[in-house]
């Protein structure tokens, strides 16, 4: 009988799942399903725990029972900083606040100042507070919903939740809790300090760590009848939709950035000692591989170029032709794309702009190109930051759902002046999550032989479409270059009016 790993991933506007054969080394079946969101002005950007139950069921049921009788282990991605509480029998008391819910602007500015400022709050989690992190959701559930917060018991990250749906078991790992603003990654450890601020009772609802490689336990009954997989099978630790990426994309070692062209833009990388540098925008992250993870994340990358298409009513690609016919810099027309407010920078209360218009540039192409260019460049800036910190990038792996365009890989190249490769699976998450299933199944079963590492498990199932390698052209570096300063001038600009 055939043997599959599952790899379930958990993103803003769709959850996914891969069945992948890792003896024949092929996807033998996946599913999608899309899942809504509550946006209001104010900031606010939430979903229902019911929603995700709705999800799983509606994904596993479109799956054949030969294929799901084939799963070994599964494995968990889910997009980072949510906030799913929960009362103790297991029932959401509240909304899921999201990564890109900016409504807790207040709530950052109490912890900080309580905390003894950006520096302290740096010291105790490598990271600002931020929006967009798990600390300040807490404490508004708090002060918004004081009732709810007295019966809160579990406090889960949406991966978590997922892997909770399965196993019943209340549980955490290192990489996804490293973004949670309540955890230092450098110590591997929960922040007391940060805790005690939003509550005195906060340390005591924090679930157990586990590594990377151990699992999360194993699925119970009622899972196994839901959603008719095997019983007993283990469910890894899973993580944040990042870093399941990472190792969705090969970036396990020193030397690789993976970017991923979501909802949200991500630059990351994998090192073997802890890289921060929260105030120009570097997350302190742990990896889900027991290494570490700096990333810088913003918060508005698709989300530019549907909004635009939209407008202009066409199709992905009528959309990338169109742009296709600018040339590199737009003729000087600027987009600041910060439909979502901003995480990097740092302006929750930001709003999106064109810029630069004139008489002689004002044409559809120019402003389709520069939402695409907009996303790169909110990312170049990140990545100037890691040059500073020493990290040496020899290659960009790019992932999400905006790679798929080569137009896209081309800009991303011309601006980054690095080469880009695409892995030949589109799910990088689904697949990341996939792989570290396989990494906690082999844990398990041992066999007498030295455990599988997984950079070598990556060497082995994660494979790089090498016909798509782009490599940068350096006439459009040379214009990028001067355009990326025309786009700082504007961002620096606008940024005093909305701090």
């Amino acid at each position: 009988m055939n043997e599959t790993v599952a790899g379930v991933d958990m993103g803003t506007q769709s959850i996914k799942v891969v069945l992948y054969d890792w003896h024949s080394k092929n996807i033998i079946a996946q599913e999608k399903i899309s899942v809504d969101m509550i946006a209001d002005n104010d900031g606010t950007r939430e979903q229902k725990t019911e929603w995700y139950d709705n999800a799983l069921a509606q994904l596993f049921s479109r799956l054949s029972d030969a294929d799901k009788k084939t799963i070994a282990a599964i494995g968990v991605s889910g997009h980072q900083h949510g906030f799913v509480p929960l009362d103790a029998s297991g029932r959401a008391l509240s909304n899921v606040k999201l990564w890109n819910d900016t409504s807790t602007v207040e709530e950052c500015a109490i912890i900080t100042e309580s905390a003894g400022g950006e520096d302290a709050v740096i010291a105790e989690v490598c990271n600002l507070m931020l929006p967009g992190f798990t600390a300040p959701k807490i404490l508004w559930l708090k002060r918004h919903k004081p009732q709810a917060y007295a019966r809160l018991r579990f406090i889960m990250l949406p991966h978590d939740y997922i892997n909770y749906c399965f196993t019943g078991e209340y549980r955490a790992e290192y990489g996804d809790c490293s973004g949670t603003a309540l955890f230092n990654g450098a110590k591997r450890a929960w922040s007391a300090k940060i805790c005690s601020i939003i509550d005195e009772g906060l340390m005591g609802l924090l679930p157990k760590l586990v590594e990377s490689d151990e699992p999360h336990g194993f699925v119970h009954a009622k899972a196994a009848a839901a959603f008719g997989i095997p019983q007993g099978i283990p469910v890894s630790s899973g993580g944040g939709d990042n870093m399941m990426g990472a190792i969705g994309t090969g970036t396990v070692r020193d030397g690789f950035l993976t970017m991923s062209l979501g909802t949200s833009g991500t630059l990351f990388g994998y090192s073997e000692r802890p890289i921060a540098d929260p105030k120009n925008g570097i997350s302190g992250f742990n990896s889900s591989t027991g290494g570490y993870l700096p990333l810088l994340c913003t918060m508005n990358c698709t989300v530019a170029t549907e909004e635009t298409r939209k407008l202009f009513g066409l199709g992905v690609k009528e959309f990338d032709s169109l742009a296709e016919e600018a040339k590199p810099g737009a003729d000087g027309v600027v987009f600041i794309p910060f439909f979502n407010g901003e995480r990097t920078p740092n302006l929750p209360q930001s709003r999106a702009s064109i810029l630069g218009l004139t008489a002689a540039n004002i044409f559809q192409a120019n402003i389709a190109r520069a939402a695409l260019e907009a996303a790169i460049f909110g990312l170049r800036g990140g990545f100037e930051s890691f040059k500073a910190l020493g990290f040496n990038a020899r290659e960009i792996r790019i992932t999400g759902g905006g790679a798929m365009s080569r137009l896209w890989r081309q800009m991303a190249a011309d601006i980054m002046n690095l080469p880009v490769k695409r892995p030949v699976n589109e799910e990088g998450a689904a697949m990341g999550a996939a792989v570290q299933a396989l990494w906690c199944l082999e844990k398990i079963r041992g066999g007498g032989g030295k455990p599988t590492g997984i950079q070598t498990l990556c060497d082995e199932h994660i494979s790089l479409d090498e016909k798509e390698s782009i490599m940068p052209d350096a006439r459009n570096v040379e214009e990028y270059t001067k355009a990326y300063k025309e786009y700082t001038k504007y961002l620096n600009t606008l940024s005093v009016l909305y701090k």
